[in-house]
């Protein structure tokens, strides 16, 4: 079966909007949490985000369509423009029939969704803004990417909570690998800072009530207290490598395993002893022809609530064995924060990142170790190390567990 490779990468977080900005920042252990102002949230115990900084749509898309498009459609094509300028792809370099778009959400337009209730009660549902379908919708990204540039082949977004994004890409992977198509803007994006969103996460126990200034979201730390809400988007352009080679594309990486399993647990708690996530972890790693002593790195989910990073660990010793204790492990939401649907696309072009630059990002606010989280978190500052093959965990409400492999390109 024909390689999977890499040739272009875009992103927008709260560390910045392009990925060497977003890599400079992350490296360095700088922190994208602070005060939320997108919202008045003084009624609210949570008060901290990851929200994308001073942000202006204007300078990247026209007025009109920035009116028309809900805030994480947006982050989508600000990312889908960096990774395709990297690529070099555009509809008159490639046969625009053979292009699909995967653009993953957990949540769609969620803040205009909101938007748009609380207009109907101010208002009345006359009010309601006529392209509220097409901001709230989850494909919208995808969508309105075909439509941005002029790609015809197939488009669509997964929907499998925090997982949404690495599914997204590996359902790109079996398009290409499958021959429907030649190349595939695969990704994720979210902007789930709302009012709405952040309560429900407080409500349901998820999230850090930490003051602005304290050390959050705390990955793996002993007094680790919940997640931290952030937002943006992460795009790569995968080819079938025969494409890329063809028209003397750059190769970043190869994306060269996929898997999915779920828990049958619980609809937001992950199963206890990590073997959802283990039997996932295996899966890539065989869907990948690699073996588990070739991984040198893990850019775990990492949440920082107290389920799933212990969770998480179980199941990292339980697919590595001694190995476990070998590799090294860094959750960069402890930078970014919890970007949804969105995550685990940074988060998979943070694997290429560390394979094609040889420095594995860390793990920051880590102060007190955990007897039970006890691995190689890569703690609070990044260290210079060569990696051949890494993984990205991403697992979801609903039991959703998504792992990619993403090896040094040969």
């Amino acid at each position: 079966m024909e390689k999977v490779v890499i040739t272009g990468m875009g992103g927008i977080c709260s560390l910045g909007k392009s990925i060497p900005e977003i890599w400079d920042n992350m490296i360095n252990g700088v922190s994208g949490t602070g005060e939320i102002t997108l919202f008045d949230s003084t009624d609210l115990l949570v008060k901290i985000a990851c929200e994308v900084k001073d942000f202006n749509p204007a300078e990247y898309i026209s007025a009109r369509d920035a009116r028309r498009r809900d805030r994480y459609q947006i982050f989508a094509a600000i990312a889908v423009q960096e990774a395709l300028s990297q690529s070099g792809i555009d509809e008159k370099s490639v046969d625009p029939e053979r292009v699909g778009v995967v653009i993953s959400s957990s949540i769609g337009g969620i803040k205009s969704l909101e938007e748009n209730i609380l207009e109907i009660e101010r208002r009345g549902p006359r009010k309601v803004n006529p392209f509220a379908i097409p901001m709230l919708m989850s494909n919208g990204a995808a969508g309105q990417t075909g439509i941005d540039h002029q790609f015809k082949g197939p488009a669509l977004s997964v929907a499998s909570a925090c997982a949404s994004a690495q599914d997204g890409i590996g359902t790109a992977k079996m398009m290409l690998q499958s021959g429907m198509v030649d190349v595939v803007i695969a990704g994720g994006a979210e902007a789930p800072i709302t009012k709405i969103s952040v309560s429900a996460f407080d409500r349901i126990g998820a999230t850090s009530r930490s003051e602005l200034g304290e050390p959050s979201p705390r990955p793996f730390d002993l007094n680790r207290n919940g997640l931290v809400v952030g937002e943006g988007a992460g795009i790569l352009i995968l080819e079938i490598e025969s494409h890329a080679k063809a028209r003397g594309a750059e190769i970043i990486a190869e994306l060269a395993g996929y898997s999915a399993t779920v828990d049958a647990f619980h609809i937001t708690a992950p199963s206890e002893d990590g073997s959802g996530g283990s039997r996932a972890v295996d899966l890539a790693l065989k869907n990948g022809e690699s073996s588990h002593q070739d991984i040198g790195y893990i850019n775990a989910h990492g949440t920082g609530t107290q389920l799933n990073d212990i969770s998480e660990t179980k199941a990292i010793k339980k697919s590595f064995g001694s190995h476990a204790y070998d590799l090294f492990v860094s959750s960069t939401k402890s930078m970014t924060g919890h970007m949804m649907g969105a995550t685990g696309a940074l988060e998979t072009i943070i694997c290429a990142k560390v394979i094609q630059e040889g420095v594995i990002p860390p793990t920051i606010n880590y102060e007190t170790p955990d007897p039970g989280c006890d691995l190689n978190y890569v703690r609070n500052e990044a260290i210079e190390k060569e990696v051949s093959a890494a993984i990205s965990d991403a697992f979801g409400f609903g039991g959703h567990n998504s792992v990619l492999l993403v090896k040094k390109y040969n």
